[in-house]
């Protein structure tokens, strides 16, 4: 598992969390609960406010801000039920990886919402990062029951790794 961060933009999360120990962490424990069928890679973007509502804006013609957006590199069949053979155009030769996808999430949202829901910028980075890397691999909250499974699964991946709310 690799996953390969760029930041942009002036607001910085503060240093506790380290964000690169929690979406490694967070990715590697959704690829193993997916049953994911290969090591991957995934490009984790942190940018600003503006950045994301662009790509709302580009990708979902939605003109707002929001906490994150996920980029997958190939279509799932359903949840979890990973393409066979995996897409060679999602194959990076440079990581011997195929590169699941990429994700964007704002960092100003990050700590707006850590503060809002009282939980730590640990926490709530790694929801948006379990979040986005579910919906890499297929899952979706579009109906109740779907949002349902999410969630639960969220709350998996962040019980396994002792990320608490508080």
């Amino acid at each position: 598992m690799i996953v390969n961060i760029e930041e942009t933009g002036a607001v910085r999360l503060p240093d506790d969390p380290d964000v690169q120990s929690v979406a490694d962490s967070v990715l590697a424990e959704v690829l193993r609960m997916t049953g994911a069928p290969a090591d991957m890679c995934v490009d984790l973007w942190l940018c600003s406010a503006e950045e994301i509502r662009t790509l709302n804006r580009q990708y979902r013609s939605i003109d707002a801000v929001t906490d994150v957006l996920s980029f997958p590199n190939f279509d799932m069949n359903a949840p979890a039920v990973w393409p066979d053979p995996l897409p060679e155009d999602a194959y990076d030769p440079d990581t011997a990886r195929y590169c699941l996808g990429s994700v964007a999430v704002c960092k100003e949202r990050v700590l707006k919402q850590a503060e809002e829901y009282g939980h730590s910028v640990k926490r709530e980075t790694a929801f948006l990062i379990a979040h986005s890397a579910l919906h890499l691999c297929g899952y979706d909250h579009e109906t109740d029951r779907e949002a349902s499974v999410m969630e639960e699964m969220q709350e998996q991946v962040l019980q396994k790794l002792g990320i608490r709310r508080s």
